[in-house]
Formats: C-alpha cells, structure tokens, sequence
C-alpha cells in the first residue's frame, strides 16, 4: 500500500515505512494511503476470539503491508503485554442497557494516547531501518496534556530517536504536568509554553516547514519526525480499538454480528473519531459518528453549519486535551470527502483567513456520518455528579464531555442503535475537577485531589499515578513560541 499527502496530486508517494518516518508529507499536509484496505463480517467473526494484540497485527498489516507478519506480531505483543496494559488494552464495559464504555486509559501513562504510542515507536524504529536511514529521528510534540507523556514515555531511550516535547504551561492539569516534568531517560526534554495548545501546535508545524532549520538540524545528525495523530504512525493503531470494542461487544452479547452500533468520541483535533470513520470505510459496521466537543466548539459548529471558523475566544476548561481550535486531522476527513485540490483550498484559506465554509453538497456528504455536539462547563460537571451517582461509574472531565454529547445525542434521536463511547483518560489525571464537581469541595491542589477521591469513592488510584509527588522533576524551563526553533536546535545539537 502506497501514501500520498493530502494537499497535492499522488504523484509523490511514498510507501508506510517511509510515511511513519516523515510525518508530514512534502506538500505541508497529511499523509493518507491512496485506498482503503477492506474488513468483512467474516473477519470480524475471526478475530472475536483474537486477543487485542493478534487483532492489532491483523489490522496494522493491512495498511502496513511493508512490515511482515513477524514484525507486526512481535510488536503488537510487547506493545500491548500484560505489564504494560493489566487486565487488557481497551476493555468494553456496559454503563446501561443502551450505552457502553470504551475504556482507553488502562496503560503506562492512564491516558488513551497509549494505544497508539507504545506500538508507535516500534513501527518507527523498524521503518528508520527498512529506509536505510542513518540520522538519528527527533520526535517533536506539541501536546495539550495527554499526548507528551504516551510519547515520552514510549520513546524513552529507545535507539536511533530523541523526543522534544512542548505544552502550554497553564493549560494541563497539575497531574499531567508533572507527568512530564518527572519523565526519565537519556533521550528526552520537555518544556512548557507561553500560549495555548494551538501557539505549541503552529510552532511546531513551522520547524516542520522551516527548511533552515531543517538543514541546520541535518548538519547534526537529526531529522525532524512526529508522534502527534498528524503521523500515520500514530493514527493507523487507533483503527484498531474500534474494531477489537465491536468484538468484544459482539462476543459479550451486546450485539449481533452485523449490527450496526454508533459511536461518540471526545475530540478536539479530530484523530480519534477519524479513526473510528477509517474504521468505519473499512466495514466496521458503524452508522453514525457523535463529535462532542467542550467549550471551544469549533469542530459541533463545523458539522452543523459547514463553516470552520478559528477565530474566536479559547476557552481554557476542565477538559484540557480537547482545548484546541485548530482540528488538524479533519484535513485528513476532506482528502477522502472531497480530493487534493479541494482539501488545499480550505488549508489555504484556514492559514490566510483563519476560516473556510463547506458548500451545501459538502456538508451533507459530512452529515451523512457526522454529527456534532458539545457540552459546556456546567454540562461537564453535571455528567460527572449524574454518572457516578445514577451508574456509579467514576469518569474524567473529557469522557463526561463525550457522556453528556451521546445524552443529548440519545434524546434528539432515540436509542435506536447501541451506543459506544470512548473513554479517554483516567478521572485520577485530573483527580482535582472530578474531586470538585462531585463533592462540592475544593481541594488544596491536584495532588491532595488524589488521596481524597479514591478515599471518598473507593476507586483505586491508577499505579502509573502512583506517588507521583515524589518523583524528581527535571524539566522546569518556560519559553515563548517563538523561541522554539531555538530549543530545538539547542537539544539536537546536545551529545549523550
């Protein structure tokens, strides 16, 4: 299978291996495969008594089809061991007779960004060699929480790559900074931001772009990759954990083979519901994808009008990962929708005007599958006091963000179908606004929220959460956006 990028017509492709390596394509956009792999009911019917790792490797290897069936099995196997995921990677549990919880979070870093980036880093370290490169790969994130830690802690020492990591200093949760701040290994170096999510996002996409600095980085020995959800590397191990969900639900009982099931994803830059959409290209019987936002609902106001508009006021709210307004892989979801030429006239008009409109005939062929709702605030704190005292089921402020989209989702439309929805993050990452929202009490900081949450609901604390405090911190530097290129080139050019 062949890639092209998303901006310019496929006369430059370029095989997986070499897609996971680059992270972005030569055009600025995103890399796609030029056709779909196809996924039959009589698949699915085999991989239900598949363990998650054996259903990883037989769904990678259809769109990796340049790393073998050994490579693919024996990295699916350490990426989703027993040790790292325990009890499984992505369990199913039923929250009521219509609703059923996709638990993403049960991996080294408590956030669902581990199921893509503890196999991420294989996939990369075996196209580094099917390549014949021989610089080293710096890994450079921009990351609104979640996303810095998985990386870090998957890239963590591992040969022939360094990982820069950048956040928005006040806009992570107190647990998930000093996730970062703590990380160990030889390789990595994290630093915060003055700005948001989107200044650290566009500061990056500019490295990316800026062939000064990438000449200058060449000179040492370094080229630029990426692990955010813009690499296909990161994106393609996502499919996965939709299909394994409708296996399991499948082999539970909650559906029939075949049954069609609708799906709702807490998403702000739009790679996690994309995946299930591929999932759904493939033959996942799926039939309608639920995009809840939070506050800055910019993607429930593209899907509902047509117009993507980032010009306006950035909320910063209890469902950090999701405070974004540029939604990058939507770019992706206009290549398939609408072709090269069309998909380079809205990121034009995006880059220049901060905004581009969907035709009428466009927008249909959108809301054929996608719907968009968002929960505020207030909505976020109530989900979150309803669901644990109706269902006793302890959720995080962006699970509860999706919770209170498929509510509304249900009431406008009726349980018709079986409804999923995908769990993100432990409540324990951001231990403080849960601890808030349910007990009407305000906790010292983030880190008392801990002890007095699992002690007030008896719900254990996550081991990889576990006496975080005490972990030393290495990484305290805050700089401007602007002075990103600088602190790139400055770790690429330190030696071991």
């Amino acid at each position: 299978m062949v890639y092209t990028g998303t901006r310019t017509p496929s006369t430059h492709t370029v095989s997986a291996a070499e897609a996971i390596k680059e992270g972005l394509s030569p055009d600025g956009g995103l890399y796609m495969p030029m056709e779909l792999p196809i996924l039959t009911l009589a698949e699915i019917e085999v991989l239900l008594t598949k363990s998650y790792a054996a259903r990883a490797a037989y769904i990678l290897g259809k769109y990796l089809t340049d790393y073998s069936t050994e490579e693919l099995r024996e990295d699916c196997s350490g990426a989703y061991a027993e040790a790292r995921f325990p009890g499984g990677a992505a369990p199913v549990r039923r929250l009521d007779d219509e609703t059923y919880m996709l638990e993403l979070w049960h991996g080294p870093t408590a956030a669902f960004k581990d199921m893509a980036l503890q196999i991420m880093p294989r996939l990369l370290s075996r196209a580094l060699v099917k390549t014949g490169e021989k610089r080293t790969a710096l890994i450079l994130v921009a990351t609104s929480g979640d996303t810095g830690k998985a990386a870090l802690e998957g890239y963590r020492d591992i040969p022939g790559t360094k990982i820069q990591v950048f956040y928005p200093v006040d806009g992570v949760s107190e647990v998930q900074k000093l996730q970062m701040m703590t990380q160990e290994g030889k390789n990595v170096s994290v630093a915060a931001i003055r700005g948001n999510f989107d200044d650290a996002q566009s500061g990056v996409k500019r490295i990316f772009a800026d062939e000064d600095t990438k000449s200058a980085l060449n000179e040492h020995g370094v080229f630029l990759s990426s692990a955010n959800s813009i690499n296909w590397g990161r994106l393609a191990p996502q499919i996965v954990y939709y299909v394994s969900a409708y296996c399991d639900m499948v082999r539970n009982g909650a559906i029939q083979l075949g049954e069609l099931m609708d799906v709702c994803v807490p998403t702000g830059n739009f790679g996690n519901i994309f995946a299930a959409y591929l999932a759904k290209r493939m033959g996942l019987p799926i039939d309608r994808l639920i995009c809840a936002s939070n506050t800055n609902n910019v993607l429930t106001e593209f899907l509902t009008t047509g117009v993507y508009d980032r010009n306006r006021t950035f909320h910063t709210t209890m469902s950090p990962s999701m405070d974004i307004l540029i939604s990058s892989n939507l770019e992706r979801l206009l290549y398939l929708l609408f072709g090269h030429e069309r998909t380079a006239s809205c990121m034009r008009s995006l880059a220049e005007t901060g905004r581009y409109e969907l035709t009428p005939a466009e927008l249909a062929a959108v809301q054929r599958t996608f719907v968009g709702y968002c929960t505020d605030e207030d909505g976020t704190r109530k989900t979150l006091c309803e669901t644990w005292e109706d269902r006793h089921y302890l959720a995080d402020p962006h699970t509860a963000v999706a919770l209170g989209a498929a509510r509304q989702y249900q009431r406008d439309h009726g349980a018709k179908r079986k409804l999923l929805v995908a769990s993100t993050a432990s409540p324990y990452k951001f231990a403080y606004d849960v601890y808030r929202s349910l007990f009407d009490e305000t906790p010292s900081d983030g880190l008392a929220a801990l002890t007095m949450l699992t002690e007030k609901t008896g719900v254990a604390i996550p081991a990889p959460l576990g006496h975080i405090a005490e972990r030393t911190v290495r990484f305290t530097g805050v700089i401007d956006a602007d002075e990103m290129p600088a602190e790139v080139l400055r770790f690429a050019s330190d030696v071991d």
